[in-house]
């Protein structure tokens, strides 16, 4: 494996440990407003896998640019869906 190889793979190690760690660390009544800030961190994922999928890269990177542009759009679709949910709760509970 190349040096730049590694650096990646134990990159996305620290990041899926320290992810984990986050997620346990949070009381449920606040991972839905934490999905909401996720909204923008997925905006900013979307760009960097769109620069990936430019075509001045190899073939692996396109397709592994184009798979984060998929699953980033879902977390984003998802956690608007989640938002506009919480917000009709809220909305329903003053009248």
């Amino acid at each position: 494996m190349t040096g730049e190889v590694l650096i990646g793979f134990y990159t996305f190690i620290l990041a899926c440990v320290a992810g984990y760690q986050l997620i346990t660390k949070v009381p449920p009544t606040l991972h839905t407003p934490l999905m909401s800030g996720a909204n923008a961190i997925s905006g900013v994922t979307i760009l960097g896998a769109l620069a990936m999928t430019n075509g001045h890269g190899t073939i692996g990177a396109t397709i592994i640019g184009c798979l984060a542009v998929v699953f980033a759009m879902i977390n984003v679709a998802g956690g608007f869906m989640v938002t506009e949910r919480m917000l009709k709760m809220f909305a329903s509970k003053k009248k």
